[in-house]
């Protein structure tokens, strides 16, 4: 993936050098309440996590859940990117950032980019995201960067509801 830029952010493609980021944040406490446990304990498990997750997306869509860099000084903060879920139709919108970069507009900025790659470079219609539904940090920085609610739903594979949130590509 072509990296992108953003007036403080690098995002680009994870490494297999990136497991020791990948472990602190799958296991953040916001992350588990939030997006769920995935069982990535050792850097062992997160170099397994993007060969199946990440570099397989990537490989197959072209897109997949990347770094986010502070432009700065290369710190990885946090993870965005659009992918193919199953059991929703249209390409969401993922982020997940660590709690010391959390508030500050990291998740907009990241968000931003990537939903505008996702209409301009891989020509997509509509982009979605999923929230919990007490996640209302979460809904804030997606209707700061143009998506609505549309609808209360039951992910497959999730236990409890989920808030969809949607952005339709302007008309050329």
């Amino acid at each position: 993936m072509t990296p992108l830029t953003t007036p403080r952010l690098t995002l680009k493609s994870f490494t297999l050098d990136d497991g020791a980021f990948i472990v602190e944040l799958l296991n953040d406490p916001g992350w588990l309440r939030n997006i769920g446990d995935r069982n990535v304990r050792t850097q062992d498990d997160a170099r397994e996590y993007l060969r199946k997750g990440a570099f397989a997306h990537e490989a197959e869509h072209g897109f997949a859940l990347g770094a986010v860099q502070l432009s700065s000084d290369g710190a990885l903060i946090g993870m965005c990117g659009l992918i193919r879920r199953a059991g929703l139709d249209d390409v969401d919108l993922g982020y997940a950032l660590l709690p010391a970069y959390r508030g500050q507009g990291y998740a907009r900025e990241a968000a931003a980019a990537w939903l505008a790659c996702g209409f301009e470079r891989h020509d997509l219609r509509r982009i979605v995201a999923i929230t919990s539904v007490d996640n209302e940090a979460s809904g804030k920085v997606l209707e700061a960067i143009g998506m609505r609610f549309d609808k209360r739903m039951r992910v497959p594979g999730h236990d409890a509801d989920s808030l969809l949130y949607a952005a339709q590509r302007d008309s050329p």
